[in-house]
């Protein structure tokens, strides 16, 4: 029968703590990623700015908080979807 004592050792508990611990941590940017893109397209309807599909998927998919962060911003004062992305480097661009 194999020695199965680790699974239930202290370090092994350990080691379970600081996965749990990551994956909220991934969690929680995960959330925070996903509401803000929600808050872009809730700002954007709200204004009565029209949202093409492809707008869309490009907030919904970007991966970059900090380029997130910036649309947000910029949906407060666009006039037109596509304004948000304004400025946007071509690195940021293909980052997001």
């Amino acid at each position: 029968m194999a020695d199965l004592s680790f699974y239930v050792s202290p370090l092994s508990e350990e080691i379970r703590e600081e996965g749990r611990a990551q994956g909220r941590l991934e969690g929680r940017a995960q959330g925070r990623l996903e509401g803000r893109a929600e808050s872009i397209l809730i700002i954007l309807g709200a204004r009565g700015i029209d949202v093409t599909h492809a707008t869309r998927e490009k907030i919904i998919t970007c991966g970059d908080p900090e380029l997130r962060r910036q649309w947000l911003v910029r949906a407060v004062h666009a006039t037109t979807a596509e304004e948000i992305f304004a400025g946007n480097s071509e690195e940021e661009t293909a980052a997001g």
